[in-house]
């Protein structure tokens, strides 16, 4: 009974075991990587790649739950990959972290696929932070992407004239409760967290999400973030 116990819970342990391909070009990175999340219990790292066509082979291979994508690599670039592995294996979160924060390569990643965007000057725990919550299916984008998204965000809004201002493209269409569901979401939380947040039912939050995919004509939590950030309805 004991020996079966002992199986039960490192199977249970098993399950919750995050695991991680890191992919990148730098050696020394893909090593202060590992070296840093093979202490820590809740990761496992299964795979590692040195360009985004390997990072694609790996994946098929090894199939893990989160891939640390850097952008600049050779061979074939991370937001390359990225929509290569998004499009066969739609379940593989990707996190892009990488020191390159140039707005057109962010909007790119995610538009690519990613699921979350963090910079590599992160902490251990924002990190951390950002691999669970795309692993649970939340959206993830460090604080200083953030805010360099909402400045671009204002600096595009102010070279437009009164009459694009106005246009019914440029309106906010969501609701007060939409806008906070989507707010959450881009502060990294998933669907069942929101619903506990609100003190509303799960399914409440689901159909929150569907009429905000649909107001804005994206078709997933990401596309939602980034395009709300983009166009200020956002703070």
């Amino acid at each position: 009974m004991h020996r079966k116990r002992q199986l039960h819970e490192q199977s249970k342990r098993d399950d919750e075991t995050i695991t991680l391909l890191v992919a990148d070009d730098q050696e020394i990175i893909r090593f202060g990587l590992k070296t840093l999340l093979r202490a820590l219990p809740q990761f496992s790292i299964i795979a590692e790649a040195s360009n985004g066509k390997s990072a694609v082979e790996k994946c098929r291979e090894a199939a893990p739950d989160v891939v640390l994508m850097d952008i600049r690599m050779p061979v074939m670039d991370g937001i390359e990959a990225t929509r290569k592995i998004k499009s066969e294996m739609p379940n593989t979160c990707i996190l892009i972290l990488t020191s390159n924060d140039v707005e057109e390569h962010m909007f790119a990643a995610l538009a690519a696929g990613a699921d979350g965007y963090c910079i590599k000057e992160s902490s251990v725990e924002r990190l951390c932070q950002a691999i669970e919550t795309v692993k649970s299916g939340g959206c993830w984008l460090d604080p200083q992407i953030a805010r360099r998204v909402v400045k671009t965000s204002v600096e595009h809004a102010a070279e437009k004239s009164a009459d694009q201002k106005t246009a019914k493209d440029t309106r906010n269409p969501l609701t007060e409760r939409e806008l906070e569901v989507l707010q959450m979401v881009v502060n990294g939380h998933s669907n069942n967290s929101i619903a506990e947040m609100l003190n509303v039912r799960i399914d409440t939050v689901k159909s929150h999400m569907t009429h905000i995919l649909n107001k804005l004509a994206v078709t997933d939590r990401t596309q939602a973030a980034v395009k709300a950030l983009r166009q200020g309805f956002l703070k």
